[in-house]
């Protein structure tokens, strides 16, 4: 089937290309009851969980274009082979919230992996929900701290790192997508930028016109395209996680590269700050929300807090294995601990810095988050986005001055409702 080339598949032609493939069988089993249920909701690509009496999994296919844009926005279909690497090598380090990849067809852009069935939903429905989700910061902070720390220098050779940001300097169409949404477009005019219009006009101009908030974000970009400090995934927002009471997985690893470690810690941060805003358009008169608002509080400073003594305990750990970051015979003793003080403080700046660029782009730019979109309400859902925007700019431009996660969290409780 790979020797075809590439075919976009559907529900009736997926079953042919099951059927010819023995490592997808062997986790269906029995055929004969087999069903295909499309499910993509996302961005870019075409989901299916595929299920028979004896087996299941989810099969996912990139398109050569931007499925929520069509095809006037190309798009390689190699980000494919990239998520499917890097779902391998962070499974590698963190199997337990990474789901297993069953096959891979490079040719067809095609993933078969382990299928997270229910009550795993996507985490950002479950945050609009009301949800609690009592593992979620040791989860994440595991995932976060075991794959960044293992895919970095302070771990591997130069060797080593340089052969793997090599590898994925290919993934060059999803790192300019980054670039243009992330870091460009919400300071300029842009077709694809949008807001809840029109009570949000003045405040997306607002950020178009704040030359502050421009340098700032021009060296969070410059971060992103230069620094090649660890395999990350790149777009570690809510959306990419899926979750239960006891089980969080990280998904859709496809914009994955060698990158700065705080836009990831720094995007499921600020997801999660979006997530507080929005509470106040889902609150009712059987539930006002306040109690849950607390909730995600706790969770963003305990992330960070788990995170942070998660990854420098491995690092002390490995402190003389091979990582040639700080090597072992220079950096003893006081001036250790004074390399990784300096090194985490840098990293949570980093990580408050991209965060709220990832706030402010999902308020004024392109694919904006159901948080804020399920508010039927425009006047309510503006609102929301219009606090979380405005602390947004506060972060990104004041980060330096905050030492400590319970003071941005703080900062969050002060914002007025």
């Amino acid at each position: 089937m790979a020797a075809e080339g590439f075919r976009a598949l559907n529900g009736n032609t997926l079953v042919e290309y099951i059927k010819a493939t023995p490592s997808l069988c062997s986790q269906l089993g029995n055929l004969e009851n087999l069903q295909i249920k499309e499910v993509g909701d996302g961005n870019l690509n075409f989901v299916y969980i595929v299920t028979t009496s004896s087996g299941s999994l989810v099969i996912k296919q990139a398109l050569p274009y931007i499925r929520c844009i069509g095809e006037s926005w190309p798009m390689s279909k190699e980000r494919a082979y990239f998520e499917a690497i890097t779902l391998q090598e962070h499974g590698r380090w963190c199997p337990k919230h990474v789901p297993e990849v069953y096959h891979f067809d490079r040719a067809m852009s095609l993933i078969g992996m382990r299928y997270l069935a229910p009550p795993h939903i996507i985490l950002r429905k479950g945050l609009i929900a009301g949800i609690e989700y009592p593992l979620l910061a040791e989860d994440m902070a595991e995932y976060m701290s075991r794959t960044l720390f293992h895919t970095s220098l302070l771990y591997n050779t130069t060797t080593v790192h340089r052969q793997e940001v090599a590898k994925y300097c290919g993934n060059l169409e999803l790192c300019r997508l980054t670039e243009q949404v992330v870091f460009s477009d919400p300071y300029k005019e842009s077709e694809y930028n949008r807001c809840t219009s029109p009570y949000l006009d003045n405040d997306a101009l607002a950020v178009r016109e704040d030359d502050e908030l421009k340098l700032e974000v021009a060296e969070l970009k410059a971060k992103f395209c230069e620094q090649a400090q660890a395999l990350i995934h790149g777009d570690l927002h809510t959306g990419s996680v899926m979750a239960t009471h006891d089980s969080t997985q990280v998904i859709d690893p496809e914009f994955a590269v060698y990158g700065p470690m705080g836009f990831d810690i720094g995007a499921f941060l600020g997801n999660l700050i979006l997530a507080y805003f929005s509470q106040d358009g889902h609150a009712d008169a059987a539930n006002d929300r306040k109690a849950y608002k607390l909730w995600i509080l706790k969770t963003i400073e305990d992330t960070w807090i788990l995170f942070e003594k998660k990854f420098t305990s491995l690092w002390v750990e490995n402190k003389d294995g091979l990582g040639e970051a700080y090597l072992s015979a220079i950096y003893k003793d006081t001036v250790f601990s004074r390399a990784q003080e300096k090194y985490m403080k840098a990293l949570f700046h980093d990580s408050l810095g991209f965060g709220a660029a990832k706030m402010i782009r999902r308020i004024v730019g392109v694919a904006h988050v159901e948080d804020f979109e399920s508010i039927q309400d425009a006047s309510v859902r503006a609102g929301c986005e219009r606090r979380a925007l405005d602390f947004a700019k506060k972060l990104l431009k004041k980060r330096r001055g905050f030492q400590s996660i319970s003071e941005v969290v703080l900062a969050i409780k002060k914002v007025p409702s």
